[in-house]
């Protein structure tokens, strides 16, 4: 099947831009001249990247400078170390100087130009430069010059790697939103405690390493998924949607400066298989960073071209000769961009488009069990994102009547394979193409509903998924030993971000819904010595017989209920108006808050948590669903390399550290770059 070109998809609405950057004239430049990569960004020797340079001219607002006329003479070097700062086309080899480019853009100022709709207009010059290295560790400076005299410079690092590699795999596990207290949450209403003692521990509590990293934006201190999963896949900070980019000005949302990914990195350096699996659609932010490149991240029918095409399939004028094209395994859900229709890239039918290129292609899990370990795999099991863990194995019947097989033939995904079943499957085609080649492998694994169900305020499903990556975990390090891969498989857990969640204290659910007020409902929750223990794990037949109870057949390391009386009361600050009754969902997913008028002013849903109490919210009230927060996040280590993750350090190093014990710098040059 002839794949056409992706051109159409390289336009984006410059008004939702605008909107998305008011406040800032462009993130990390402060001054009228733009360098990016920009100042303090550290690189991997050998890493590819592209640079671009702005010089911006305000036509009006309060930088309003040189009649909004930018300098098109700017000049641009580069220094290393001690010696002469070199015209950037003579310090990289370039055969000729890149081509000067021109736009404009607006953003708002403040919050009050934003009310008079009073946008700030800005000029643009702009030259880039693509696919460039730096191969020899050390100090460089990077030095724009315009109207005559300004100059902006950056300060680059390249990090000293190890030459040699420590572990032959890399296992890199991502709790979307995951923080420590979730992981204290979890281990709460699934591990028994006996006086105060846990008689059996998550597995994360039990890998050889502990560290925390940091998790701020490059322009903002909270993340979305997009730029956190770029900074701990490429080792640089970027901006809230941006994957693999940096965010430049320009229209085109494909044309901003790239960064070479560990994935991409990895494929270039060692030849070996990639794979990415996710409890989310495929496109998403968290499995999309490990190969594509827009600052858009909703750009979802070019960025599963981009997984089979590569970033030149997208626009071959924007040379990139680095790619994970063709990833060995994809997993997740996300039919949408792949079944035939306004959802895939040009409409077409991307099953098809991949089967060409030689993939096996299923779409549940008994066809996933059942495919060949030696072949390159598409795995796509449902419309939209996959079915939650509470839902598969608690309350089955929320996965009827929701139209979803990922064939698009309007029946139900009801054979949808867990994370678990998706990442030992992973791993068996990973392993079996990587003794074909004689190389090691690489693969993501995403719980991505963690996150998705802390934004709706479900936290027992968030748990839910929780627990079942910590399963997986568990099933991953005995899987590894099974197939003799323990003592070359590094693993690394952590999350891209996290949410304000913690656990406050317990509720009695009976009591809170016989009251009548929602002050008398509050007396139904129990603080310090009322909060009593947990009663997720007692046995069934110690639960009083007036309970009602739903008892799962999950096994060991999950509650034995999840509908005790006296349950866990947890929240947290970012939230819109809801009601809370701390009462599992037994219907699905909640939906906290609803827009009942075309306002987009979000109110308390009134069929979610009928028997609970009113919560004001803390967010704008366009705002739907709980937000991210600031918290640092754990991560935890084991096999050859794990002790490098001890520490506190931030989420940029995750991304070094793992490249250093897969020895990517091995075959980097030691001449000048």
């Amino acid at each position: 099947m002839k794949v056409a070109s992706l051109g159409l998809f390289i336009t984006v609405v410059w008004s939702g831009y605008a909107s998305a950057q008011h406040f800032k004239r462009l993130g990390t430049c402060p001054k009228l001249g733009c360098v990016f990569p920009p100042h303090l960004t550290d690189f991997f020797p050998g890493q590819l990247f592209d640079i671009r340079l702005e010089v911006h001219a305000p036509v009006n607002g309060s930088e309003a400078f040189n009649g909004g006329v930018p300098d098109e003479q700017f000049s641009f070097c580069i220094q290393q170390e001690d010696g002469p700062c070199q015209d950037v086309t003579e310090f990289f080899g370039l055969g000729s100087e890149s081509q000067l480019e021109t736009w404009t853009f607006s953003y708002f100022e403040d919050l009050f130009a934003q009310d008079a709709d009073e946008p700030t207009i800005v000029n643009v010059a702009s030259k880039a430069y693509r696919a460039l290295s730096l191969d020899i560790p050390g100090n460089y400076t990077a030095k724009l010059s315009y109207y005559n005299g300004s100059e902006t410079v950056a300060h680059w690092l390249v990090r000293e790697s190890p030459k040699e590699a420590k572990a032959k795999n890399l296992l890199l596990f991502i709790g979307d939103g995951m923080t420590q207290s979730m992981i204290t949450a979890a281990r709460l209403i699934a591990h028994k405690s006996i006086n105060g003692r846990y008689q059996s521990l998550m597995q994360m509590d039990q890998m050889e390493a502990l560290g925390h990293q940091m998790t701020h934006s490059i322009d903002s201190f909270i993340t979305d998924s997009a730029n956190s999963a770029t900074a701990l896949y490429t080792g640089k900070k970027s901006s809230v949607n941006a994957l693999n980019v940096y965010a430049d000005s320009s229209a085109n949302s494909f044309d901003d400066p790239k960064v070479e990914s560990i994935a991409e990195l990895f494929r270039r350096r060692t030849g070996g298989p990639v794979g990415m699996v996710s409890t989310a659609f495929i496109t998403d932010a968290t499995p999309a960073a490990l190969c594509a490149h827009t600052r858009d991240r909703d750009q979802l029918a070019p960025i599963v071209f981009e997984y089979l095409n590569g970033a030149e399939g997208l626009n071959s004028s924007l040379s990139w000769p680095t790619s994970c094209e063709g990833p060995d395994v994809i997993f997740g859900g996300g039919a949408e961009q792949f079944i035939a229709g306004p959802g895939s890239p040009n409409g077409s039918d991307f099953y098809e488009a991949f089967q060409a290129k030689g993939y096996n292609v299923v779409y549940n899990n008994t066809e996933l069990q059942a495919t060949d370990n030696n072949t390159k795999t598409l795995g796509i099991f449902s419309i939209s994102n996959m079915a939650k863990w509470l839902d598969r194995q608690v309350y089955p019947e929320n996965l009827l009547n929701e139209k979803n097989s990922p064939t698009g033939d309007g029946t139900d995904a009801t054979d949808q394979p867990g994370l678990k079943e998706m990442t030992l499957k992973a791993i068996d085609i990973l392993q079996s193409r990587a003794d074909e080649q004689g190389t090691g492998w690489f693969m993501m694994s995403e719980a991505a509903s963690i996150d998705k169900m802390m934004h709706v305020l479900d936290y027992d499903r968030a748990l839910g998924e929780l627990l079942e990556l910590d399963d997986t975990i568990r099933a991953t390090l005995a899987h590894l030993e099974e197939i003799g891969q323990a003592e070359n498989t590094l693993i690394v857990v952590t999350a891209d971000h996290g949410h304000g969640f913690d656990v406050f204290g317990g509720a009695d659910t009976k009591y809170l819904a016989a009251q009548t007020s929602d002050r008398e409902k509050r007396s139904a929750v129990g603080v310090y010595q009322n909060s009593g223990l947990s009663g997720y794990t007692v046995e069934k037949d110690s639960l009083p017989n007036n309970d009602t109870i739903v008892i799962g057949a999950q096994g060991p390391n999950f509650p034995v209920t999840w509908d005790p009386r006296y349950v866990y009361a947890a929240g947290f600050a970012a939230n819109p108006d809801h009601r809370e009754g701390y009462a599992v969902n037994k219907s699905g997913p909640r939906l906290p808050a609803t827009t009942p008028n075309a306002e987009d002013d979000n109110e308390v849903n009134p069929a979610d948590q009928p028997d609970g109490f009113i919560v004001n919210g803390t967010l704008p009230i366009d705002q739907p669903q709980g937000v991210h927060s600031l918290t640092d996040v754990s991560v935890f280590a084991s096999g050859p390399g794990a002790a490098a993750f001890r520490g506190v350090y931030n989420s940029i190093d995750i991304f070094f550290k793992i490249a250093d014990a897969l020895g990517l710098a091995a075959n980097v040059s030691d001449c000048d770059s």
